[in-house]
């Protein structure tokens, strides 16, 4: 029986070690992200609630918790909060709000979230500030710009380093180029099948997005396409996205 255990416990240390060594490094921010995946005919009632639940919480104090919140064109909705590290996700930050609220009344509001899509789950993802170009400061919140687009580049264990060095090599010739298209990248952690790197991209709405990434294209040049080349030999399967922030649906306590 202690044979047993000692292999299940190297089986699960094995298991963890890639997202405890991310988690290590001092330039990735931890993100615990909650997504519902929103039936179409219940965009507008999910989004009334999400503002209810915004209120409450704002008129509760609710502390301890804050997120953002994103939706693609798909019906996706990502409810995004910064974690320091993998222990916050113990603690109930809700029972506060749920007391002050009346159990009824925050078990009722759940209730009406659920009625709105037929899958939801949650999973973890890190910011990768070494892969990220923002010259001017790495920040999550893009004032006046809160239309995203996502590059999902997904890779096999086998590739990842190798695509980690051509994103490093991507980020060089954006910084020796002086491009003005910024992008954040973050990589999947605890919680998804598969590994992948997203890019996002900020602008101010679909056309600025265009506009930018033409620019960019033509300042990069051959290079450019030959560097993103070289990224896409590592990536076995690639998706675009595209949506917005919702600054009215985002929480942070006083």
């Amino acid at each position: 029986m202690s044979a047993l255990k000692s292999t299940v416990w190297v089986t699960v240390i094995l298991f963890l070690l890639p997202y405890l060594n991310i988690a290590q490094e001092s330039k990735n921010q931890l993100f615990y992200i909650h997504e519902d995946r929103v039936k179409p005919s219940m965009i507008q009632e999910y989004e009334q609630i999400s503002k209810e639940f915004k209120e409450a919480c704002t008129k509760h104090n609710l502390q301890g918790l804050s997120w953002e919140v994103a939706s693609t064109s798909t019906g996706r909705y990502l409810n995004i909060s910064p974690l320091t590290n993998m222990a916050e996700l113990d603690k109930n930050v809700m029972a506060p709000l749920a007391e002050k609220m009346g159990d009824e009344a925050f078990k009722d509001m759940f209730k009406r979230f659920n009625r709105c899509y037929d899958k939801h789950g949650d999973y973890l993802v890190y910011l990768n500030e070494e892969l990220t170009y923002m010259p001017e400061g790495i920040s999550t919140t893009t004032e006046g710009q809160n239309y995203r687009k996502w590059h999902f580049l997904h890779v096999t264990p086998d590739n990842i380093q190798d695509l980690k060095e051509k994103l490093k090599e991507l980020k060089a010739l954006f910084t020796r180029k002086g491009s003005k298209e910024y992008y954040r990248v973050y990589h999947n952690g605890f919680g998804t099948m598969g590994d992948y790197y997203v890019a996002v991209l900020s602008a101010i709405d679909e056309e600025d997005y265009a506009k930018k990434s033409k620019a960019n294209q033509v300042l990069l040049g051959e290079e450019g396409k030959k560097v993103f080349d070289d990224v896409f030999k590592y990536v076995y399967k690639y998706e675009v996205e595209s949506g917005s922030m919702h600054p009215e649906l985002s929480y942070s306590p006083k």
